[in-house]
Order: structure tokens, then sequence, then C-alpha cells
């Protein structure tokens, strides 16, 4: 069996980041992951190219059950501060509108930066580590894996979530979490695509990576402006995920698809410079062709010309671009969400230092916790926050 300060169950975003600070400190650090890589998620992240921060990171960009619990951590680790930390390294990235910040060569750059502190603090990761059992032992924790026995006074669960199960995503942290009697929330898939009614998926045949600038609401009001995109099982694109997030099974979302404009405006003017044009060709030219062509065989916007509509087709027309009503079949699950809501109740752990209050000595950080960011490199940032807090806490002096 051996012996060491802390050990880190996970070398994701969140576990790279706390087994480096750990290090730093002077503490004997041990990774132990089931995978053949290091920081498989962020390799994928971004379209491999890593959304890693959002320089906008604020704590209302969370939702959690306890809105305050991020505080602590994002004020003491900010996107600037993770912004140095890359520069340090000579990181090549780049800006995008929403605050975004993406690597401009390949996600890889972001998982060898962290093994590169690692490797600095004196980090031992071992890769292909499958933890089988956790133990409470001698004022420590007994971690038996598939390379032997491992003993630690310290001990973090940054295990992920049940996301994308491919990669190797498994329930161990709830698993670990409740064996020391922590409340673990309901989960569920978040930032994922909807599935659509077989009517709807007949409806949209053929409209498959369509993109349209949106804004979609959600019945609990929350809305977000980005894009929606029509695939082959439904709906996509940045503002479906954002809104998936807060998305109940059985609700509809109501999607503005001219966000910025008012298409009764729009009609007055038509009416002056081309009354005898069709509608459908009008609106093709402020929404997709083929998106319109196929409302209007659907018989869903009518096909007049310009001069033809009355003031109820216009009102008609008008409730229907700027509130359509979607109700999704569901989404498509773990498989392909980007993160997953609920988890380890964060009442059960210190905000500033991620320990269990319930269990010394054990801390939760991570996916694995009941924080669950935006869309756009907010759940990145929380991982790095929480990754030093916990770092920088764990086998402290009592």
């Amino acid at each position: 069996m051996k012996q060491v300060d802390v050990i880190v169950i996970g070398a994701g975003a969140a576990g790279l980041m706390c087994a480096a600070q750990a290090g730093y400190r002077g503490k004997q650090v041990l990774v132990l992951d089931m995978g053949k890589k290091p920081g498989r998620k962020i390799l994928i992240s971004g379209g491999g190219r890593c959304n890693f921060t959002n320089e906008g990171a604020k704590p209302e960009n969370y939702l959690c059950q306890n809105p305050h619990f991020v505080k602590s951590a994002l004020s003491r680790y900010s996107a600037q501060d993770f912004v140095e930390l890359v520069d340090r390294h000579g990181l090549a990235y780049h800006h995008k509108t929403l605050g975004q910040l993406f690597c401009d060569n390949s996600a890889q750059d972001i998982v060898d930066i962290l093994l590169t502190e690692c490797d600095w603090a004196g980090v031992t990761v071992s890769l292909r580590s499958e933890v089988l059992q956790v133990q409470k032992q001698d004022g420590g924790y007994l971690v038996n894996t598939n390379n032997g026995e491992f003993y630690c006074t310290s001990l973090v669960v940054a295990s992920g979530g049940l996301t994308m199960p491919k990669l190797g995503a498994t329930p161990i942290g709830y698993n670990i979490a409740k064996q020391f009697g922590l409340n673990v929330l309901p989960t569920t898939a978040a930032l994922v695509p909807f599935t659509l009614h077989d009517h709807d998926k007949e409806r949209f045949d053929g409209l498959s990576g369509i993109s349209i600038a949106t804004s979609v609401t959600s019945e609990s009001g929350v809305s977000f402006k980005e894009n929606i995109l029509f695939t082959h099982r439904g709906l996509s694109g940045p503002a479906i995920l954002q809104i998936s997030s807060f998305w109940q099974a059985g609700e509809s979302v109501s999607i503005n698809l001219l966000p910025e404009s008012d298409i009764t405006n729009i009609i007055k003017e038509w009416r002056e410079s081309n009354p005898k044009k069709s509608l459908k060709n009008m609106l093709a030219t402020v929404l997709p062709k083929s998106f319109i062509e196929a409302m209007v065989s659907q018989q869903d916007i009518t096909d007049k010309t310009i001069s033809q509509l009355s003031n109820q087709d216009i009102t008609q027309l008008s409730q229907y671009l700027h509130s359509w009503q979607i109700k999704p079949n569901g989404t498509e699950g773990y498989r392909t969400a980007e993160v997953t809501l609920g988890g380890v109740d964060t009442d059960e752990l210190s905000s500033k230092t991620f320990e269990a209050k319930k269990a010394p000595g054990l801390y939760f950080i991570g996916e694995v916790i009941d924080v669950t960011g935006w869309l756009g490199g907010y759940n990145f940032q929380f991982a790095w926050s929480c990754g030093m807090a916990c770092g920088l806490a764990v086998d402290a002096e009592k």
C-alpha cells in the first residue's frame, strides 16, 4: 500500500488544477483516472479548440440550488487569473463576441499546460487506474484500485458527471458522496440538443443544417439570444443548448425568429415597395428560404401577396414568427450533453474549501457537484476556480 498526502480521483479540468496547486504547496499528490488520456472532455470541447473560459464569468451565469455557493471560488480565482496562467505558458488564443476564449490551435494545448503544471508541482498522474472502493481509515482514506491500494489524508473527488459515457463517465462520484452520507440531488443532461416528436420531425424534414439567429425563452421566462440549428433529430445550436438547462419535460419553448425586428413594420415597408410580391418570397429575404417554404407547405404561414394580407393575417404572422412554440419530445441525453445538471448538494460542502462537512478530509469539485454553468466557457472557469480553492485547502494543518 502506497501512502500519499492527497489523492485526486479524476484527471479532468478541476482535478488537474487542484492537484497542481496542492503539489505546489509541497503535498505529495496522486491523480487517479481510469482513462487512457488525461483531460478527455477538454480535448473534445469547443470543437477541439476548447472554450477554456469566459471573460464575463459571474455567479449569475451558474445554476445551483444555492446561488451564493459559487461566489467565493469565482472571486478568488477569476477568468483573468486563468488567462494569466495560460499567458505564462505562451498559449495562442482568440476572443469571441460573447466573452469566450478559444485556443488558436488545439485543446491539447490546455491539457499540456495542466500536465506541465502538475509535473512542475511534482504530481503523479496514474492513468488506466479504476477506483474500485473507498474506505475511511485511520483519519484518512483507503482507495482500492485495479493497480493496488493507496492511502491518503485528503481525498478529492473530481470524477465529473454522467455526460458523454463514451469518454468513460460513471456515477462513482455520486456513489462516494452517498457512501459518506452526503445528499445527492437528481441529475439530468444539460447543455444538450432537443429531440422532437415525430410529427414535428416530419414537418422539418429536409431542414437539417439550417441555422437561424433567434431568441429562445423557457416557460420559466429565461431567454437566450443566439442561433438555433435544425438537426436530423430535432433542434440544437447555442440558444437551444442554453435553454435546455432551464427546460422541464412536457414544457414548450418560445422562439422569436426575428429578434432584431418587428415583422409588422417590415410588412408596412413591403406594402409600399413590393405590394405584388408573395409573402413567401419576401420572408425568404429575412429568413432561410427552405424554412419559409416548409412553413408555407404546412400552412403555418399563409401564401398570399403582400397586398392581400389582412390585419388578421399580419397579427397571426407576427405571433408565429415572434413567438414560435415548440414542445420538445425530450433531449439527446447524456450521450451528447456537455454537462450534468444536479449532483452533490452544495449545502453539504464548504464554499471556500469544497470539503464535505460530514466527512473531514473528503472534497468534491467540478461537474460532480450541483453547479452548472452556461454555455460559453463558464463551466471550465468554475473548474479552474474550484480546483484552485480546493488545491489550496487540502491537507491543511488543522
